[in-house]
């Protein structure tokens, strides 16, 4: 249950913006970018907190999804209430296009479920037949 003193915390922590915008949680993220809002003992993700205190209570069995894609909006305008496997097929998944040394993955080939460089592969066995002789 959201209290009063929690709402006027929480809307410390927003940024002046309009209802379009993304609002970036100006308080602390975790790790992935989430924005965490302390209540007690605990700390809930500021998105869930948002959308409650603007929209209403989250449906059971539903998790918060961003439609746009950025983790520390609280925008609750932002949030879309959507099943975990809804949340899973929206989800964008960004592929790295050039590997550690710099060369393009675009010829890249698969073994093991994962994509290698062609080049670093023909490096790695120049060295191998190097370290042999």
């Amino acid at each position: 249950m959201i209290r009063g003193d929690d709402q006027a915390r929480f809307a410390s922590k927003l940024p002046v913006a309009t209802p379009i915008e993304c609002w970036i949680w100006q308080g602390s993220c975790m790790r992935g970018g989430y924005g965490q809002f302390p209540m007690g003992d605990t700390a809930v993700l500021a998105h869930r907190f948002a959308y409650e205190m603007f929209r209403g209570p989250i449906p059971h069995g539903l998790t918060i999804d961003h439609l746009c894609r950025n983790r520390a909006c609280v925008n609750p305008w932002h949030l879309d209430p959507v099943t975990f496997q809804e949340n899973i097929r929206r989800r964008v998944v960004v592929r790295p296009t050039f590997c550690k040394r710099g060369h393009s993955l675009a010829g890249a080939y698969l073994h093991s479920g994962r994509r290698h460089c062609r080049p670093c592969a023909i490096l790695r066995q120049r060295e191998r037949r190097a370290g042999r002789r």
